[in-house]
């Protein structure tokens, strides 16, 4: 039963986003009494948590299939930073509820912090094999900082309709990527 009301509650928070879900919908979409949320979630805001969750593990396991998919150096990290935002594209409010919009207390919920951290292993991986070994561990935190910022702001700014695009094209996220790719590399060999 747990299993069906997160999913009647994912289909739900795409519909009408994390402000307007309720136990009550919730219930009536799974098909199950008023009452049998709270046999599982403490609140609304488990549930959402649970969501979050569920989408960081989703996310996670579609970068690390994308770092497999793309070959090493600029292409990873443009493929990467494309994946993400599609992800994000295709389930917009599942990742606005990922990154804040529902969840009051981000740190009541410390399972979500460990998902969030595995969705950015294959970045950091990527970014280790196109700085070489000899990068400083401070300057590969923060390339990826980098990276996850400029890829989140661009999902955003593709789910808000700031940026021009059709699901499957990429439009001009791909060229921003690998200019920050191309900056990065200069930027290191600069420093080298």
């Amino acid at each position: 039963m747990k299993r069906a009301l997160i999913g009647a509650a994912t289909d739900l928070l795409e519909q009408e986003g994390a402000e307007a879900l309720s136990f009550r919908a919730v219930a009536r979409a799974a098909g199950v009494s008023q009452s049998a949320p709270y046999n599982h979630f403490a609140g609304k805001e488990d549930l959402l948590a649970t969501i979050a969750e569920a989408g960081f593990v989703a996310l996670a396991a579609a970068q690390t299939e994308a770092a497999a998919r793309w070959p090493a150096g600029e292409d990873r990290l443009t493929g990467l930073g494309l994946d993400y935002i599609r992800f994000a594209v295709r389930q917009p409010q599942l990742y606005r509820l990922m990154f804040g919009v529902g969840v009051n207390d981000w740190h009541a919920h410390p399972d979500i912090s460990a998902a969030k951290r595995a969705t950015f292993a294959p970045l950091r991986q990527a970014l280790a094999e196109f700085l070489g070994s000899t990068a400083p561990a401070a300057a590969l935190e923060q390339a990826a900082v980098a990276a996850w910022g400029l890829a989140h702001g661009l999902a955003m700014l593709r789910i808000d309709g700031s940026l021009a695009g059709h699901d499957g094209e990429a439009g001009p996220e791909e060229g921003a990527l690998r200019l920050f790719g191309r900056g990065l590399r200069a930027a290191c060999a600069a420093v080298s």
